[in-house]
């Protein structure tokens, strides 16, 4: 028994490393037939390590790069085949797909790389640390109240781009002699500036409610899912006014783990299906595209689950709701935004429409969410944190010149000495 189910793992060992070979293949024959990029020289590199299970991690950049490469040429540094491959698929920023050590040092070699962004904590950041002379900048890949957002790794990094005052305080109550002043930059949600994109449907006067579920969790403390317990009814209420148009995103892997989730999920999907066939003006949404930033701007209420999704919204300035999870043993931070937040319970989800009504009209709930917005966020006006981040940018290249040119001056003295020495010595 053992022997067969020794053969079988052998046997998908071997299938993954063909896959994965194949894919490295495929990676460098689309490189070879790219034409040269203009940009020769990069001064700025994202490194990815992931493949394309996290790309979303990625595309969140995607613009806010795109305006940055307008001032610094940068490049994104992939160490997996599925990850470049998606890189080149969308719209992301040059790709240089370097999978081993020794792929990563040749280029490197050739470039001029003065800032090293990372999305994300893959223990392979660690083979790019080894390089000095550069700034090594966690950028994260969104803001929220998970405890993601204060690991210790956090120190790893010579500076972290953060959100804004609510981060801060987050790694103040928890990291250990961490300068906190000197290492984090504050740059608002560069990303929020480009929460837009072509809509599905023509605006009209319906309220438009932006339903984002996360998908059930594979653990008590995780149960945040909410399509089970308040997105069937909450759905359905909306659907039946008339005067509600549903955009409907749930994360993509919703009912992985529990059937009736997957289930629930269906049945919403089918309702949608129904109501837009009962009213071809309706235009319900089930939004399952890789693009997200048109959604969060477009809608009037959004309700979304403990998540990254509510701090994306958040950045947004517009009114939403967070789902209570049924499950009372799931984990729930009780010092940012969750602690004062506006919740939709299961029995509230009976009452939507007064609820979606409330949340846009009470003027508490405007100002209480104006003040969080502010903790997290700084000024939301349009351009402003896409100006932070290009001015924590050119900061930073302003210290890699410094230090260039004091290293520069070290070197010149140095060999001043050394020809004075020799000048001695003549005499």
């Amino acid at each position: 028994m053992s022997v067969v189910s020794d053969g079988k793992k052998a046997y998908r060992l071997l299938r993954r490393a063909l896959a994965s070979r194949k894919s490295v293949q495929r990676v460098r024959r689309r490189l070879a037939v790219l034409p040269p990029h203009p940009l020769e020289h990069y001064r700025i590199a994202v490194y990815f390590a992931d493949g394309a299970v996290n790309m979303y991690q990625m595309r969140q950049w995607y613009r806010p790069l795109a305006e940055l490469s307008k001032l610094w040429p940068v490049v994104v540094l992939s160490r997996s085949a599925t990850g470049a491959e998606k890189l080149l698929d969308e719209d992301a920023p040059p790709v240089a797909f370097v999978p081993k050590v020794r792929d990563l040092e040749r280029f490197i070699a050739t470039q001029d790389i003065r800032v090293v962004l990372y999305v994300n904590q893959n223990t392979r950041n660690f083979q790019m640390f080894r390089y000095g002379r550069r700034w090594h900048v966690f950028i994260n890949h969104g803001e929220s109240d998970k405890m993601y957002m204060t690991t210790n790794q956090y120190k790893a990094y010579d500076y972290a781009l953060v959100a804004g005052q609510a981060a801060r305080d987050r790694l103040s109550r928890t990291l250990w002699d961490y300068d906190i002043d000197r290492r984090t930059i504050e740059i608002g949600r560069p990303q929020a500036d480009h929460y837009s994109g072509s809509l599905p449907y023509t605006p009209d006067e319906r309220t438009v409610v932006l339903y984002a579920p996360t998908w059930e969790g594979d653990r008590p403390s995780a149960h945040y899912g909410s399509i089970a317990t308040h997105g069937e009814t909450l759905v359905k209420k909306l659907l039946a006014t008339g005067t509600h148009r549903v955009i409907y995103r749930p994360h993509p892997r919703s009912g992985v783990v529990d059937d009736a989730y997957g289930a629930a999920h269906r049945r919403i999907l089918a309702a949608i299906e129904a109501a837009n066939a009962e009213d071809r003006g309706a235009h319900h949404i089930y939004d399952d595209g890789p693009e997200l930033g048109w959604q969060l701007a477009a809608a009037d209420v959004a309700i979304v689950d403990i998540s990254a999704m509510v701090y994306d919204r958040l950045a947004a300035g517009k009114p939403l709701l967070i789902t209570r999870p049924a499950d009372e043993r799931a984990s729930i931070d009780t010092k940012g935004y969750l602690s004062d937040c506006e919740w939709l319970t299961v029995d509230g989800s009976y009452d939507i429409v007064s609820e979606v009504e409330r949340v846009r009209a009470d003027e508490d709930a405007i100002k209480k969410l104006r003040m969080w917005v502010q903790h997290y966020f700084g000024d939301t006006s349009p351009g402003v944190a896409t100006a932070k981040f290009h001015a924590a940018i050119e900061r930073l290249m302003g210290l890699w010149d410094d230090w260039r040119a004091a290293e520069i001056g070290s070197v010149s003295e140095q060999e001043d000495d050394d020809d004075e020495e020799a000048k001695d010595g003549d005499d």
